[in-house]
């Protein structure tokens, strides 16, 4: 059987193989191997939180985020050498046994991201209380922008609020559900992105308006459900990521 070391994980005990020395590390295979360990990595680590929730269903014998590296490394990441990318549309951001929606967009309007689907409550277990997750990915920045608790299925429409300085930037958009225990994940879709134009004027307009004082506070709407909007940026240094559009 060879050299084995045991473990302890979850109050269970697990014994493997120890892993062999090899004499030349760094062998071209085994360099490309690690680049795309370190693409996936990059990806997902931006978003932990969301893939924690994204990935519950898988977390009998694995991490939630052990579980999104392995589909990601066998799914999601292409190329070889050193064009090694993430395929933005083959990604998951969650996964689960949830029906998901078949039919949604993603409109950016400055510094904010629209979220609009079709409403399939009564199909398989889908139910109108399901909770949106949303999620944007900065290509550019290496960043993600999320929310696990933004609307609910019925309501058909979402907003997820954008970093001012991401107007220019090329981004990504998922969207995804959760029931409302949590115990239940939708397969997370990739959505195309449509960019909102500006009225002529409109502008000028607003400009004006921010020399207008108001002598009472205007009222502020309480949502039904509480946010949960994150911002994580990976500390390390771009790896290459493709730019390619989710396309439906």
């Amino acid at each position: 059987m060879g050299p084995i070391v045991g473990f302890r994980w979850k109050s269970n005990y697990y014994i493997r193989a120890r892993a062999a020395k090899v004499s030349n590390p760094r062998t071209p295979r085994q360099q490309e191997q690690r680049g795309k360990f370190a693409t996936a990595f990059n990806f997902l680590k931006t978003m932990k939180p969301f893939i924690r929730m994204g990935y519950k269903e898988f977390t009998q014998d694995k991490s939630a985020f052990n579980a999104a590296m392995s589909y990601t490394l066998k799914r999601a990441v292409t190329g070889s050498g050193r064009d090694i990318t993430i395929d933005f549309n083959r990604a998951l951001v969650s996964m689960g046994t949830l029906m998901p929606v078949f039919e949604g967009t993603a409109m950016q309007e400055r510094d904010k991201m629209s979220f609009n689907w079709q409403n399939n409550s009564g199909t398989g277990n889908a139910e109108d209380t399901d909770i949106a997750m949303l999620l944007v990915y900065n290509k550019d920045k290496e960043m993600a922008v999320y929310d696990t608790g933004a609307a609910l299925r019925s309501g058909k429409h979402a907003e997820l609020p954008l970093p001012d300085s991401w107007q220019d930037d090329e981004l990504v958009a998922y969207l995804s559900f959760r029931n409302a225990d949590g115990d239940s994940v939708a397969n997370s879709i990739c959505l195309p992105i449509s960019i909102a134009e500006v009225p002529e004027g409109e502008a000028e307009i607003q400009a004006e308006s921010t020399d207008t004082t108001y002598e009472k506070p205007l009222p502020i709407k309480k949502a039904k459900l509480q946010p949960h909007i994150a911002v994580h940026l990976s500390s390390a240094p771009p790896n290459n990521i493709g730019t390619c559009r989710c396309e439906t």
